[in-house]
């Protein structure tokens, strides 16, 4: 999944009082180790929510669980009120949240123009003329900051221009789509490998998209990265082996006594959290 396939069919209105998302017990293993172990979790409209916590405890498999690429071994799945069964590509239902995923290593193709990996989804899936696309990619473009580079291919880029080509590809708008649609945007580590200055760009981008998107403001954001979590949370779940250890909002994170997050935030060695094996 790299960003929302269009589609014209009516949206469900949601209670701002309902999450958007829920996951109950959910688990997951991939072969003998365990990686979610009965994770519970509710995403209302809204939130900006960073997913902390060492590598390796499942930060990304919850939101390739969230965004239905991957099926949990047990547990539920709730969108928009609706239960999911099994992953997106298992069903042609469209669910009442339009879930757009932004991976870590921008997942962009190779062979295509950053127009053409702007655009996408919309080339393939939707009824749009080729003018009426190339003007939607170039809005994209211009909200990320990168205008006429429609025409570049993606080695041509550095390591944060491609991140932000790969915002603009999450957030382009189909006009035949509701915009009383509610959506959620899952980064996954949007600042990894980019120096500190690249990382402050794409954390304001960050908060700028959401802002000043048309369908809300609620994303979610996996990182590791201080600077990432201060600046664009509102909201931080800690997850180690396997469970949910801490959540609370970010202006308690540096009082909370928690042992896993006061470990995680100094980079003690001693506590909790042992090395990986």
């Amino acid at each position: 999944m790299t960003d929302a396939v269009a589609d014209s069919s009516p949206s469900l209105m949601l209670p701002k009082d309902k999450p958007l998302v829920q996951l109950r017990g959910i688990k997951k293993s991939f072969g003998s180790r365990t990686i979610l172990d009965g994770v519970d979790l509710d995403v209302y409209a809204g939130q900006a929510i960073a997913v902390i916590g060492p590598s390796g405890t499942g930060k990304s498999t919850i939101f390739r669980i969230i965004s239905g690429l991957m099926a949990p071994d047990a547990g539920e799945v709730w969108v928009g009120g609706q239960r999911r069964e099994g992953t997106m590509d298992e069903t042609d239902q469209r669910e009442p949240v339009n879930i757009r995923l932004v991976f870590q290593q921008s997942a962009l193709f190779d062979s295509l123009s950053v127009a053409e990996n702007i655009g996408f989804s919309l080339f393939e899936h939707s009824q749009l003329s080729h003018g009426e696309i190339m003007h939607l990619v170039n809005d994209a473009l211009d909200r990320v900051g990168l205008p006429n580079i429609g025409d570049r291919y993606p080695a041509e880029l550095s390591g944060g221009m491609r991140k932000r080509v790969s915002f603009a590809r999450a957030v382009i708008e189909d006009p035949s789509v509701s915009a009383s649609e509610p959506e959620i945007i899952l980064y996954d580590e949007p600042t990894a490998g980019l120096d500190p200055i690249a990382s402050t760009i794409v954390e304001d981008m960050m908060r700028d998209l959401s802002s000043n998107g048309p369908h809300g403001s609620t994303y979610m954001v996996v990182t590791h990265q201080d600077s990432t979590i201060r600046r664009t949370a509102d909201q931080v779940i800690f997850l180690y082996d396997g469970k949910v250890r801490w959540q609370g909002p970010i202006t308690d994170v540096d009082d909370t006594p928690n042992p896993y997050m006061r470990q995680f935030f100094s980079s003690a060695v001693e506590g909790p959290i042992q090395p990986a094996s």
